[in-house]
């Protein structure tokens, strides 16, 4: 046998003998941890006076968040292998709050940040074989975002505003995703969510006391994620 047989029959023999990457099965347990970034698509009312001797008054304007990446975490379980359930959860993530064009200039500007945490429960759907080691996947669920740790900016309390809050948000969640099978454990991820994320945030204005001003904020980002992922 020359040497182009011999290595040849070597390479078959080596793929005879490779495990085959077999994807998700029923009882499969997935872990997978990366960079996750949530992207506010913000769409806000105008900022309103609804407490004070100037209540009733629209100010106008509108408010913002800015954007931030963290550790993401996805915890799965398969039911069978092509449905499952999904929990997103993350390292908190921080925003800066923003208003302008608004009547009131004072306002104008970083309001403060705040922090949340978006914990997702969705179900998911892989509808490839489960021996296809590329297994994309969709999904749909809900979402509970958990706001806290809300301050007001250093200049912004030059200008008399103070008692910053913002209130947590009930949300629907759909997604998008892939998982590629290095071997029988081990994978790499990427998925793109659309998450539901409504609030209301209020904040004092001291310089005409007991004057508080609100504006309804509808942050809906939609949040990506890349990573490594195993399975139990």
């Amino acid at each position: 046998m020359n040497n182009k047989s011999l290595l040849g029959a070597s390479l078959f023999a080596l793929a005879l003998a490779a495990p085959v990457a077999h994807a998700h099965e029923a009882g499969d347990i997935l872990v997978r941890a990366g960079a996750i970034t949530v992207n506010p698509n913000t769409d806000s009312g105008s900022v309103k006076v609804d407490q004070g001797p100037i209540a009733g008054t629209n100010l106008g304007g509108k408010a913002t968040l800015s954007s931030d990446t963290q550790l993401g975490l996805n915890f799965a379980y398969m039911f069978t292998s092509h449905w499952g359930i999904e929990l997103l959860a993350a390292t908190p993530f921080s925003h800066d709050v923003k208003l302008k064009n608004t009547a009131l200039s004072p306002a104008n500007g970083k309001l403060g940040s705040l922090k949340q945490l978006p914990p997702t429960l969705s179900v998911v759907y892989y509808p490839l074989d489960s021996k296809s080691a590329f297994q994309p996947y969709v999904g749909a669920g809900i979402n509970y975002t958990w706001i806290y740790d809300e301050s007001v900016s250093g200049s912004a309390k030059q200008n008399g505003f103070s008692n910053f809050k913002a209130e947590n948000s009930w949300g629907w969640a759909a997604q998008i995703g892939a998982d590629y099978m290095i071997n029988d454990k081990w994978m790499i991820n990427a998925q793109a969510r659309y998450i539901d994320i409504n609030t209301k945030a209020t904040v004092n204005y001291n310089a005409v006391p007991g004057t508080r001003a609100k504006v309804n904020v509808d942050v809906d980002p939609f949040v990506y994620m890349v990573g490594i992922g195993y399975k139990f």
